[in-house]
């Protein structure tokens, strides 16, 4: 009986071990079934050879400026610029290995340790997902499904995945995939951005804690959220001290200090709309969807903007750039003051507009209100004109701009219309003659509330900031010295002489007369009667035929009357036509793009800079002789002098920034057209050469009194801000040197030295004629 039961235990043990071991094998085969079959490609697609080596991600193009700064990207879902490992903090590092993959270095794509512990304890004890593996699922296998099936399924290939990461490439270039990957939120895709975008700085500039809230994102970025979630973030980043304590990477004194530091989040979104350069950036875009067009690639297709990684220099120079922006806000923001001032409804029931009535400025709205998003967008959804018209009148909550901030605020549209027309616009630019790099572009100076680019897109007249291209004409042509005379007296231009039908007859500002002025003098206070002598003198035609060399584009009519700065032209061309004078007659196309780049660092595109020479180097240091009189002895002679701020309200109040007292040589034109609804400066060292206009978006909107509107009080002060400032960074090398002057000068531009040997040539005496039998 014994030995009966004994031969059944022994049975049931053989039994019990064939099934431990059936289950076992069977356990293996399906291991290798699993992973055989995620090879093979039957739970999905699987990466090939290429794909492994070269993982395909949307890059975003770059826009890099002339000292190394990116100024904003292109991109379409991925905001994502990758960087090297060499260029990722070693914090961050040591603090992502010690949060997500303690062996990182130890295994080969899967941690054996990790996955067992997770099994027993059902990933209570943390999970087993390597670094690796966590970047195979983001590259190639994508979000995990709900299906547990599936899910399995998807592990086999991120393991899979992972072991062939692990084969062709190193350890650091698998951290530095990962962190170029990762998905943080708000666009920043990839730890560039994100540093750029949670702390506005660039990778290598952050700190430890900084480093630590970005790792503790990882474990999920819409759970961890900085923005919205602030204490939890905290929390999971004093956890990631805690795993840096035991992996003996800090001490817990450190630990405890650290612990204690605020979340300090400088959220930065980057948008086009937003950030520096904003007008540039949006000019930008059109030019490169432009070269994209018109330069495929070998295979024929197009290059991409927003995914193939491409990287745009630029001549922009960041610093300043940031500094013209500023100069450009901080005196707009002073001149709006003393406009709103003006213009409140008890002093003008029209404001902002002068000079219309009801009926014009109904009709004025109603033109602006077609040209708006807003009617743009219900247009093409096929909507009725009168219906459009009729939601212009329909209250609706918005947000507008002040200069204190945004305001939320309810109001219909077209009374959104017109209180942004109360706002004065600006522009500014800023290039180097010499080599026709444009250094900084302020379209304006809010980009989400006021999106036409001033500097380009807009036109406007010009005022007498044209009289240099007449008065060098005169120079060119007729070798006239800024000391020669003509009689400040009325003068007309007879009908039909150079395109006249009728007689052109122009009156000074102030309609003062009754002296002889030097060409110097004449330019200097902007005295229209003597541009309208020289233009006799010499006829629209090849005043046209200079301006057109030196860059001017836009339409400018056979008539006497340009002298005084009729047409519209853009700030772009006119900033490009004045270097031409700092630059000794040489005319050089501004450039804005140095270079383009694909991902890799191939050349697609580089500049060639375009010059025409335009005037002898003489004729152009005479008018840059001329303009300097401007400076010194007329309308921007406030760049130098100082005291009217005790005594004169408009020095005081609105000259932004009043007294400069600039010292060094400064050739410039001030500019304004009639009813004071332009203000223009445009002025040069010999190394750089700046414009600002200043103006209302309609004509009908302008200071009442020239005191105020004039270019010296709305423009001026921009100029003369910028440069100080400029002058206070030696680094940026901005000449205060004199203009290089031709060796060989045949024309007086000293009129107090020629005035001298004049003098002494009439002292001398003369001869009888009569004694010397004539």
């Amino acid at each position: 009986m014994a030995k009966k039961k004994e031969q059944q235990k022994k049975k049931s043990f053989r039994k019990y071990t064939r099934v431990l071991w059936g289950a076992f094998l069977l356990g293996v085969i399906g291991i290798i079934a699993l992973f055989g079959g995620a090879a093979l490609g039957l739970y999905g697609p699987m990466p090939d050879l290429q794909q492994l080596e070269n993982p395909k991600t949307n890059l975003a193009t770059q826009i890099i400026s002339s000292d190394g700064i990116i100024l904003g990207k292109y991109y379409f879902d991925d905001n994502r610029t990758p960087i090297g490992f060499d260029e990722i903090p070693t914090h961050m590092v040591e603090a992502l290995i010690a949060t997500e993959d303690e062996r990182f270095y130890a295994h080969s794509g899967i941690d054996w340790r990790g996955t067992m512990r997770a099994f027993v304890f059902l990933g209570k004890r943390g999970g087993a997902s390597t670094i690796t593996q966590q970047l195979a699922r983001q590259i190639f296998v994508g979000v995990r499904s709900r299906n547990i099936l599936k899910t399995i399924f998807q592990k086999a290939q991120e393991w899979v995945i992972a072991v062939q990461l692990e084969q062709r490439y190193t350890k650091k270039e698998i951290l530095a995939m990962y962190l170029n990957k990762y998905d943080f939120g708000y666009q920043a895709d990839g730890i560039r951005s994100a540093a750029k975008i949670f702390f506005n700085k660039i990778p290598q500039e952050l700190s430890i804690e900084e480093s630590a809230t970005l790792v503790g994102m990882l474990k999920n970025s819409s759970l961890y959220n900085p923005i919205r979630r602030p204490e939890r973030v905290k929390e999971r980043r004093n956890i990631v001290f805690q795993q840096m304590v035991r992996n003996q990477l800090i001490t817990n004194k450190e630990k405890d200090s650290l612990d204690q530091l605020p979340l300090q989040i400088t959220f930065t979104p980057e948008s086009h709309r937003e950030g520096l350069a904003t007008y540039f950036r949006a000019y930008l875009k059109e030019f490169m969807d432009e070269w994209i067009e018109a330069n495929p690639k070998p295979d024929g297709s197009k290059h991409n903007l927003y995914r193939d990684g491409l990287r745009i220099y630029t001549t922009i120079d960041s610093r300043i750039q940031q500094l013209a922006e500023d100069a450009v806000s901080g005196h707009m923001k002073n001149l709006q003051k003393e406009f709103f001032r003006q213009n409140t409804k008890r002093q003008n029931p029209t404001a902002p507009f002068l000079d219309l009535r009801e009926g014009e400025i109904d009709t004025l709205m109603t033109r602006t209100a077609y040209r708006t998003e807003r009617w743009r967008k219900m247009k093409l959804a096929g909507i009725a004109e009168e219906e459009i018209l009729a939601s212009f009148k329909k209250e609706v909550p918005m947000q507008v701009f002040s200069w204190k901030g945004e305001i939320d605020t309810i109001m219909t549209p077209m009374d959104s219309i017109r209180y942004y027309k109360h706002f004065l616009r600006a522009s500014m630019m800023s290039m180097e003659p010499q080599t026709g790099h444009v250094k900084a572009w302020v379209g304006g100076y809010n980009y989400k509330h006021f999106q036409y680019d001033q500097v380009k897109q807009g036109r406007r007249q010009i005022g007498s900031t044209f009289k240099p291209f007449l008065y060098a004409t005169a120079i060119d042509q007729l070798k006239l010295s800024p000391c020669d005379s003509l009689p400040d007296a009325l003068f007309c231009i007879e009908p039909m002489k150079h395109g006249n039908i009728d007689a052109w007859c122009p009156k000074n500002s102030g309609d003062k007369y009754g002296r002889t002025r030097t060409l110097k003098n004449a330019l200097a206070n902007s005295v229209n009667t003597i541009s309208a002598r020289i233009m006799d003198l010499v006829g629209p035609v090849p005043v046209i035929n200079l301006a057109r060399k030196m860059g001017i584009t836009s339409h400018l009519p056979e008539v006497p009357s340009i002298a005084l700065g009729t047409p519209d032209i853009s700030l772009f061309e006119m900033v490009g036509a004045y270097s031409t004078f700092a630059n000794q007659g040489i005319y050089v196309k501004p450039i804005m793009i140095t270079r383009i780049e694909d991902k890799n660092g191939r050349a697609l595109y580089e500049v060639l800079p375009e010059t025409q020479d335009v005037l002898s180097q003489e004729a152009a240091y005479v008018t840059v002789n001329l303009m300097q009189g401007v400076t010194t002895a007329g309308s921007g002679a406030r760049l130098r002098h100082a005291g009217l701020e005790e005594t004169n309200y408009i020095y005081k109040n609105v000259i932004t920034g009043y007294p400069y007292v600039f010292e060094n040589p400064i050739a410039g034109k001030t500019g304004t057209t009639q009813n004071q609804s332009d203000g223009w400066f445009m002025g040069m060292v010999p190394n750089l050469a700046t414009g600002v206009w200043v103006g209302g978006d309609d004509r009908s909107i302008h200071f009442k009194d020239i005191g105020f509107g004039q270019g010296a009080t709305m423009a001026l002060p921009i100029w003369a801000n910028y440069m100080r400032s400029l002058y206070d960074n030696p680094e940026f090398g901005i000449s205060k040197e004199d203009f290089i002057a031709p060796e060989e000068l045949s024309i007086p531009v000293d009129c107090e030295e020629l005035a001298d040997i004049k003098s002494k040539e009439n002292a001398k005496p003369k001869a009888d004629l009569k004694s010397l039998g004539f």
